[in-house]
């Protein structure tokens, strides 16, 4: 199918084909009729995309400090990889669509195929989009009328905040496509209106819609004229919808304020706000969130929880609801902002005319009435595929996200291997992977990769809940395995694991742990090799703050930071002591109502079969300057000391001072060199797979021993 996709790094705009999306439960499979493009939000992303390196400094200065921290904890070459990898990745465009429901997943009760139905699915053929960010269409309202419902949802959820009532004067600055939706829903709740806006022809656009319109560049005082219009007392409200990069606005917002008025932001303007302004008349001001109540809220948007409509009364898709309602009832006048309608074959001419013209607001994209092809995977163009010189590891990879992209895919390219299949449920990332790194085939579907006879080795970076069942899949196919840490989250899939294992014979069995393929790892190990007593270790991992609700802290998603993450370090642990776990005590920061989570928040103590012990402390609570890894070793009077995979120094060793690396080396590719190595040569596994089950159940231990406050013992 065609997407239209749009390159941060270079600003070129591509009509690419890629796999159509895979439907998942609770989620909708939909052809597009039409999808509009906004004159704002999507025209100020091609705008920023074409800018150069320096222009998109100057654009997001947070994201120039975030460079600055990162290249003092981590280096300048890993921290420039990071960054211009992420400025390649393709950003789908597009959030306004209207399209007929292809199929429905699991647990979709309220659509069924054959429905016309408004969502924010990208400018693409097909989409794969949740049930509640999606809303049937009245048969009285055309398709293009429709595409226009997410944009009026967002000036509506404004207006909503905002709580006009009858008679009230409220001020609507920035007559773009939300503003003069605005102004009309406006309209139609007994409001009196007055916009403002710079560009005639939409100063001319208010007016027809009812609304006294100003443009400041006719030499008109715009605070003056509100101040005239209200008989000297000020608007009841102003709906802020432009997009500047200045704080001007806000400070007239205030100014053409009554006492007591009410300032709501739904666009984007620079917030240096005068306390003065707003003391003085005691104004509020509230920022819009989006389309409204449930935008960003995974419970809500991803697993279609529905918020009770006696407490919620307004969710995104009821606001989507009453903007379809106010189209079939003529209350909204859409025809005269649409500039043209255009194939989506011929997207970027579209996208040249906005920019081209700033009096024009929108764009019509239509797309072929066919029956699409449902094709689950689509080959790569030849000159893409990579020639790989190892013909005996064929590869499939599951997941083509941000691990995927910037890091593991980076490292095993080098290696040669045969790259034959990525999967990814979205088809667009799977596809431009493919064609990134020279895989043979892209798809959406998991199944294609086990059912492939040509490939032998499969690597999975899925998010940490589906790695059991995956693993287990892709041994009884008969394949090689490398899964992303955490091979499983409870005892219950390890056991599973375990068996599907022994079943699989001579298959490898390979997880992520890749701190102990790093070249200081090793050199650690080896210089600890020909030790004759037990040593303490210490680790001390600087990990950074993760909101609660993002799904590495689910315990049934991501199984939580310390199983997710933490076991790469007791990995390292054993990987030196070359013995096992035997117990485990963990004790995790006390509670408080400052603080969200404590499980990352974790000291962990182990002793090991030969007398060793070692200490974890997996701390959230600290800051990005400080070194995110660190590890002292103390062993028959000497000491190593590793920093931040850059640095290991030596105290004591007769032989050894010092060890640096000009970047950071994790051990990623290392890792995957070994591994490719047992498969095309044969050997014993590059990690035992008792060392696999031992850290894994020190993971878990670990955690439950925090809650309980007891020792484990393995």
């Amino acid at each position: 199918m065609k997407q239209l996709l749009q390159n941060l790094k270079t600003g070129e705009l591509e009509i690419s084909e890629v796999p159509v999306p895979a439907l998942r439960s609770g989620q909708l499979l939909i052809q597009s009729r039409v999808t509009l493009i906004s004159a704002g939000t999507e025209k100020m992303l091609v705008s920023f995309a074409k800018s150069g390196f320096i222009g998109k400094a100057r654009q997001q200065p947070e994201k120039v400090k975030q460079v600055i921290d990162k290249i003092q904890a981590d280096g300048l070459l890993p921290t420039l990889h990071s960054v211009f990898s992420r400025l390649d990745e393709p950003l789908p465009l597009g959030y306004c669509n209207c399209g007929t429901v292809l199929e429905v997943g699991a647990g979709v009760t309220e659509f069924k195929p054959g429905d016309r139905v408004v969502n924010n699915g990208p400018h693409a053929d097909v989409v794969c989009v949740p049930k509640n960010l999606c809303a049937k269409v009245p048969d009285g309202v055309s398709d293009e009328q429709a595409a226009f419902t997410v944009l009026g949802s967002i000036g509506l959820q404004g207006i909503r905040l905002l709580n006009p009532t009858l008679g009230e004067t409220i001020v609507v600055f920035g007559l773009g496509l939300i503003g003069l939706m605005t102004v009309q829903l406006l309209k139609a709740n007994g409001c009196n209106v007055i916009g403002i806006d710079l560009d005639d022809s939409k100063v001319e656009l208010a007016r027809k819609f009812g609304a006294h319109a100003i443009n400041p560049r006719t030499g008109v005082d715009p605070v003056e004229a509100v101040k005239a219009l209200t008989n000297g007392q000020g608007a009841d409200g102003v709906l802020i919808t432009a997009s500047a990069k200045q704080d001007s606005i806000t400070k007239q917002s205030a100014q053409m304020s009554r006492k007591k008025g009410r300032i709501i932001l739904v666009g984007v303007v620079d917030l240096n706000l005068d306390r003065s302004d707003f003391y003085e008349k005691e104004i509020s001001f509230q920022v819009s969130c989006s389309y409204g109540p449930g935008r960003y809220d995974d419970t809500y948007e991803k697993k279609g929880q529905d918020y009770p409509l006696g407490f919620v009364r307004w969710t995104e898709q009821r606001n989507f609801e009453a903007i379809l309602d106010c189209l079939a009832n003529q209350s909204l006048c859409l025809d005269e902002l649409i500039a043209d309608r255009i194939p989506i074959e011929q997207a970027k001419r579209a996208y040249d005319m906005l920019t081209d013209d700033p009096s024009k607001l929108a764009m019509i994209l239509t797309y072929p009435n066919e029956q699409p092809k449902l094709e689950s995977s689509m080959k790569t163009p030849a000159h893409l595929v990579s020639s790989p010189e190892m013909k005996d590891v064929v590869l499939g990879v599951v997941g083509a996200g941000n691990f995927s992209k910037l890091t593991l895919l980076p490292a095993i390219k080098p290696l040669q291997a045969r790259l034959r299949t990525v999967v990814d449920p979205k088809g667009a990332a799977g596809g431009y992977v493919a064609g990134k790194f020279g895989f043979e085939t892209s798809s959406n579907q998991y199944q294609d990769i086990l059912d492939d006879p040509e490939i032998n080795t499969v690597i999975i970076t899925t998010r940490h809940d589906s790695h059991a069942s995956m693993v287990i899949d892709a041994l009884k196919a008969n394949k090689h395995v490398a899964v992303e840490k955490p091979l499983c989250l409870n005892q219950e899939e390890l056991d599973s694991v375990i068996q599907a294992y022994k079943d699989a014979g001579d298959r490898h069995l390979f997880v992520g742990f890749n701190r102990r393929f790093s070249p200081h790892a090793e050199k650690m190990q080896t210089l600890l090799s020909s030790r004759s007593q037990p040593m303490s270790m210490q680790v001390m991992v600087n990990a950074g703050h993760i909101p609660a609700n993002v799904w590495v802290q689910n315990d049934h998603v991501g199984g939580g930071r310390i199983i997710g993450e933490g076991c790469h370090w007791l990995d390292l642990m054993v990987y030196l002591t070359g013995h096992p776990i035997t117990s485990v005590v963990a004790t995790r920061i006390g509670e408080s109502p400052a603080v969200e989570i404590r499980d990352d928040k974790m000291t962990i103590t182990c002793t090991f079969a030969d007398g060793s012990i070692g200490t974890l402390h997996y701390f959230a609570n600290g800051d990005k300057l400080y070194p995110k890894e660190s590890m002292d070793v103390f062993c028959g009077g000497k000491i190593l000391q590793l920093n931040n995979f850059r640095k290991l120094k030596g105290y004591g060793w007769p032989n050894f001072k010092k060890m640096n690396l000009f970047s950071q080396d994790k051990g990623h590719r290392n890792e995957f060199k070994q591994f490719f190595s047992r498969i095309s040569e044969g050997g014993e596994p590059v990690i035992p797979f008792d060392q696999i089950i031992n850290v894994t159940q020190a993971s878990f231990a670990a955690v439950e021993s925090a809650h309980q406050s007891k020792l484990i013992t393995l």
